[in-house]
């Protein structure tokens, strides 16, 4: 029982200021209608080391990734896979996230660049602003002192060349050289190595050795010359494609000089190639090994491998399994492999479904852009994502992509400053015919137009009042 007194003196207060106090009845509700009631918690991040991506969608916290900070504890390996339908921002993603890893100085990037625009890769205007020359590999340019790349060149070792060689020719073949056919291989590589020293040997001494063996090739295994003629014939024939055929200039000479392994970024504009031809996995196959051998070093440097495209490498057994093992290696010495994939369904339907399944399972960090719904679901399955971002995989906007670090799933949009801008958007040609290019036109037409009128105006004022014509000019 309340005191009197109490009573009276709040009565009293409430007569003069007016009720103060309310007595609010208790309220009986569930939990999942009470959930709204308390805040949204955001999902943990990745740190705050390392290189700004953009902002967490939900939670507009800032996403900074960078694999090499969380390698090891967050990250069983630093290999990113990145999917998506063309304009959604892949390339916008990838540009902006080598220019922020070059701000480090341990940082360096390889770019197998294999789209094109203006008749140059896409990577060129980064190169450029970086003040880099692009290695451009093209067939018809190397006819004219254009880049080559020497496959047998000596800063690849005895080993690496002949396991190159021999990739060359299975992708070129389509399937693994038989035993006999690596014999007469194996020996003309040995002989060429042995015997030319004043040079870099190329690949024009090894095609002529397959054709013309030596005795001492057929002693060796106490067959007779013919057969060791016989057996590296469809060899010679192959190799003969890289010197004399539709590849001929880009591999048969001498490494070029002048090729800096040591800029902070080198790119491999493969864009004049066709990439539904053969000569794109070649052409991968050579790039790959070349670089195991010269350019991944024990130096402590972060180096990044970044493939546009790459369903050219994992389509083909031989090559992914090259890449396979260069991931493998890599990651003891500081390697990042960055693949960008339109479909995963090109990857794992294709011919190399085993080595594509190997090398998918080597990224722990996927990024998948806006994709049709049966694509998404399908991607879901093979990547494990959660229900919920297979459903709004359809729905992406450009710029937003769903990340999953590890099993961290985060919806992030890419952000890009206004310096980077101009450098990392691909689609000039469409942006200009739609707005840049009317503008320019109208442009011209008004001045065109001016220039008419004023014209005009200038010989009326010299035909209605010629006394005036020196004051008119």
């Amino acid at each position: 029982m309340r005191d009197p007194l109490s009573v009276l003196t709040e009565a009293f207060t409430s007569f003069l200021f007016g009720k103060v106090e309310t007595t609010r009845l208790p309220v009986r509700t569930s939990t999942g209608q009470a959930q709204a009631v308390y805040l949204p918690t955001a999902a943990p991040g990745l740190g705050d080391s390392g290189v700004i991506i953009g902002r967490e969608v939900y939670s507009g916290k800032g996403y900074i990734y960078d694999p090499f900070q969380l390698y090891g504890q967050q990250l069983p390996a630093p290999h990113w896979l990145v999917l998506g339908e063309s304009g959604n921002g892949k390339s916008a993603l990838e540009k902006t996230y080598v220019l922020r890893q070059l701000r480090f100085r341990d940082r360096q990037v390889v770019v197998l660049d294999a789209q094109g625009e203006d008749g140059v890769g896409e990577w060129n205007l980064v190169a450029q602003e970086l003040g880099i020359t692009p290695i451009r590999l093209d067939p018809t340019a190397a006819l004219d002192h254009g880049i080559r790349l020497n496959p047998l060149d000596p800063a690849i070792t005895s080993t690496g060349q002949l396991a190159l060689l021999r990739t060359i020719i299975e992708v070129a073949m389509g399937h693994g050289l038989d035993e006999r056919a690596g014999f007469a291989l194996k020996v003309a590589h040995a002989y060429v190595n042995a015997t030319i020293t004043a040079r870099q040997p190329v690949l024009t001494d090894i095609v002529e050795q397959l054709r013309h063996p030596k005795p001492e090739s057929a002693e060796a295994m106490n067959v007779a010359l013919e057969d060791v003629r016989a057996w590296g014939l469809d060899v010679a024939l192959v190799l003969d494609r890289l010197v004399d055929g539709d590849l001929r200039g880009m591999f048969d000479g001498p490494t070029t000089v002048g090729i800096d392994l040591d800029a902070p970024l080198i790119v491999f504009d493969l864009s004049h190639i066709d990439r539904n031809s053969i000569a794109m996995p070649i052409l991968m196959a050579i790039v790959g090994v070349w670089l195991e051998h010269t350019w991944i070093r024990p130096d402590r440097k972060k180096r990044i491998f970044l493939v546009e495209e790459a369903w050219h490498i994992i389509n083909s057994p031989f090559v992914a399994q090259l890449f396979q093992r260069l991931l493998k290696f890599g990651r003891r010495l500081g390697l990042s492999f960055v693949a960008v994939v339109h479909h995963l369904s090109d990857v794992v339907d294709g011919a190399a479904a085993k080595e594509a399944a190997a090398i998918l399972k080597m990224a722990s960090t996927r990024t998948i852009y806006a994709q049709k719904a049966d694509e998404a679901r399908a991607t879901g399955r093979v990547l494990g994502l959660p229900r919920w971002a297979v459903e709004i995989i359809p729905t992406l906007t450009p710029g937003i992509a769903v990340w999953d670090v590890n099993g961290n799933v985060q919806v992030v949009k890419h952000l890009v400053t206004e310096s980077e801008r101009p450098l990392v958007f691909t689609d000039r040609a469409m942006t200009e015919s739609a707005s840049d290019l009317a503008e320019e036109e109208l442009s011209e037409a008004l001045r065109a137009a001016e220039l008419e009128a004023e014209e005009r105006a200038t010989a009326f004022m010299h035909h209605q009042y010629p006394e005036s014509k020196s004051s008119v000019a």
